[in-house]
């Protein structure tokens, strides 16, 4: 086994991007460069994520040179104290490959600060990597582009500069407050495990009534899975997630120009503890996650990953026969779920991955935690809805992109399509009257053009990965692809964003 290490190296003659090749693990003896292979050449340093560091030095640059330039508009329109504001990015920093100019968004800083935003965003240039010669390229306050927060300040001194004057919210006037409005009732059903859990994990490995699964964690995509077999049978190599774009709408600049990649963040290192009781039963497993990332040693994020079998509380499958003979027949819907939660800015994601009794693979995200906010001003309501005094609940999509590498009894797989058809026949036995009959028409897709199918175009009703095996009823072995998904318009492909999320054309 080996690892890549990604290294960024800035205090060099020429900054690079680098990446080796480390093995054999768990004790590397050996390292090789393969940056050029994987991208032709070196990578320029400005493609590095904004790494903790960078914030550290953003945040001290707006403290020290953006919010002292305005003093008295600070102080009477927000009541800056130095403290009592917090800032978020947006994303990406700019419009094409070397840029790195990015629209910081101020919010009161509260308990989920996220629904308190305060009208002002300022526009950052730290594409240098000398924070002395970062600059702050523009301001924009209420509706309204400014120059520099100089500019500002002139206009509010002047007393022409139309303001909203914000006080600190006081704790019950807090709207993204999760304190309890009130007592707690009684305590809600718990799940019981009467003779313990009925699945095993040793070291990343499980296993559950015939399944048998090999998990980790991605510090950027995120959770995968590997080696997935039911019944001693192979059906996944990698079931993975790669990445989560949320793509925003606004009136106001940081809220227009944002399109997260959460990968660029790190969906996996962002895994925090979950709560017993709360993000996974009592009962569940927890299991610690360990990544290396810009420190010289290892970091654990402390039972960050659960599993555990779920009652779905409906039957797989039942029936209560009550004609020419009388019995019931019922079976408990149980199944293993494999979950762990991301926080990324102000979304939690939670990402489940479900194994059915069946031998069905279920693949579930739920996205909790704040929406994202911009400062109601005009006509913000065309960009989504008023949540607040001054707060625009801004319209957004979300779309999650999954790798599935299925092996379905073997490699050597082709996809099927089914759907119903009509067709118009005589009555067999009379030939007086015509049936609509439904037909059942396959068809094997034989070229990837073919099964790539756009998004929310009309899709074949089934869809499967089939194996040239066949069963004991003559029909190849095969796993359905069943798509259950919201996901919004695409970004129209003349963005010169569009080709980094091509994947969601599809």
């Amino acid at each position: 086994r080996e690892a890549l290490a990604v290294l960024y190296f800035g205090k060099q003659p020429e900054p690079n991007i680098s990446e080796y090749v480390v093995g054999p693990l768990p004790v590397p003896a050996y390292h090789r460069d393969v940056t050029v292979q994987k991208y032709g050449g070196k990578v320029p340093y400005h493609r590095r994520p904004t790494l903790a560091v960078e914030y550290k030095q953003l945040g001290g640059f707006l403290k020290s040179q953006v919010f002292p330039s305005a003093p008295a508009f600070m102080q009477q329109v927000m009541e800056y104290d130095g403290a009592n504001l917090a800032v978020v990015t947006a994303a990406p920093r700019g419009f094409q490959s070397g840029d790195r100019v990015t629209w910081f968004v101020v919010f009161q800083n509260v308990s989920g600060f996220f629904v308190h935003p305060v009208g002002l965003e300022v526009l950052v240039d730290h594409g240098d990597l000398h924070v002395s010669r970062w600059q702050l390229r523009q301001v924009f306050y209420n509706g309204r582009y400014f120059a520099s927060t100089g500019d500002l300040e002139q206009e509010f001194v002047a007393g022409v500069l139309e303001v909203v004057r914000l006080k600190q919210p006081q704790a019950d006037a807090v709207l993204g407050s999760m304190k309890p409005r009130r007592p707690p009732g009684s305590p809600g059903p718990l799940q019981f495990e009467p003779q313990g859990p009925r699945y095993s994990v040793r070291n990343n490995h499980i296993t559950f009534q015939g399944w048998s699964i090999a998990f980790g964690m991605n510090p950027n995509t995120g959770p995968r899975l590997f080696d997935i077999r039911y019944r001693g049978e192979r059906i996944v190599y990698e079931l993975s997630l790669q990445e989560a774009l949320a793509l925003y709408g606004s009136n106001c600049p940081g809220g227009m120009s944002t399109r997260y990649l959460d990968g660029s963040f790190g969906i996996g290192r962002f895994a925090y503890e979950l709560v017993q009781g709360l993000d996974c039963p009592y009962t569940a497993t927890y299991v610690d996650q360990h990544y290396l990332a810009e420190s010289d040693t290892p970091k654990t994020n402390q039972k960050s990953l659960c599993i555990f079998e779920h009652d779905s509380g409906l039957p797989l499958r039942r029936h209560f026969s009550d004609s020419q003979s009388l019995y019931y027949g019922g079976l408990r819907k149980n199944t293993l779920v494999i979950r762990t939660i991301s926080t990324l800015i102000n979304y939690d994601y939670i990402w489940d991955f479900m194994f059915h009794g069946n031998g069905a693979v279920e693949v579930r995200v739920h996205a909790t935690g704040y929406i994202s906010s911009s400062f109601f001003h005009g006509q913000g309501t065309d960009y989504g809805n008023r949540v607040g005094p001054h707060t625009l609940g801004t319209m957004h999509l979300h779309h999650i992109h999954y790798k599935v590498d299925l092996d379905v009894d073997g490699q050597l797989n082709s996809l099927e399509t089914q759907d119903m058809e009509y067709e118009f026949v005589k009555d067999p036995w009379s030939t007086q009257n015509t049936i609509e009959r439904p037909y059942l028409r396959r068809e094997r897709l034989e070229k990837e053009d073919e099964a790539a199918f756009p998004l929310n175009a009309p899709m074949p009703r089934y869809l499967s990965f089939v194996s040239p095996n066949r069963n004991k009823w003559e029909h190849p072995r095969s796993y359905r692809i069943q798509l259950i998904s919201f996901a919004g318009k695409h970004l129209p492909t003349s963005s010169s964003m569009e080709r980094s999320i091509s994947w969601g054309r599809w």
